[in-house]
């Protein structure tokens, strides 16, 4: 079943690049206490994910601050340090990059993606949501290809 708003974000270990290494940080890390926006991407240094999605959110990323989000992150079904070298390349600095390696965040969400025929296997639809202290107040999930309803712009109409 997919989450929806009204429903708390749920309990799984997701990794990150620390100072040290890889390093696990779990949802209650990230979502407690706080205003969070998600926004997920069906892989790293895709065409769509590298040319649009993620700029939209370093670009604007001091303005969605602004507007009382504490903390703007990206996750992908992808290892950790794809990940890192993804958001280095982006200068996502501001945004922090979540690794699901084996998909287990984006099932408990109910949002995977079939994306064997382009040859990517299980990974995560595009989404952004907004969550706060651990409950989400909006999703938005892609209907097909593109990016619309999870891009930065929209999402920031609605904080």
């Amino acid at each position: 079943m997919t989450i929806k708003a009204g429903d708390n974000i749920p309990a799984a270990t997701l990794k990150t690049m620390g100072a040290e290494g890889p390093t696990d940080i779990s949802t209650d890390e990230i979502f407690s206490g706080k205003k969070v926006l998600l926004f997920a991407v069906p892989g790293a240094f895709t065409p769509g994910c590298s040319l649009t999605h993620l700029p939209g959110y370093v670009v604007n990323a001091d303005k969605i601050k602004a507007a009382g989000v504490d903390t703007i992150a990206c996750v992908a079904v992808n290892d950790v340090f794809v990940m890192d070298a993804w958001g280095k390349a982006q200068n996502a600095e501001e945004i922090l990059m979540l690794a699901d390696g084996m998909g287990a965040f984006t099932a408990a969400l109910g949002l995977e993606l079939d994306g064997s025929a382009f040859g990517l296997g299980t990974r995560s639809q595009r989404y952004a949501l907004i969550a706060e202290d651990g409950k989400v107040t909006e999703l938005c999930v892609e209907e097909g290809p593109g990016i619309d309803v999870s891009a930065a712009e929209k999402m920031m109409a609605l904080l």
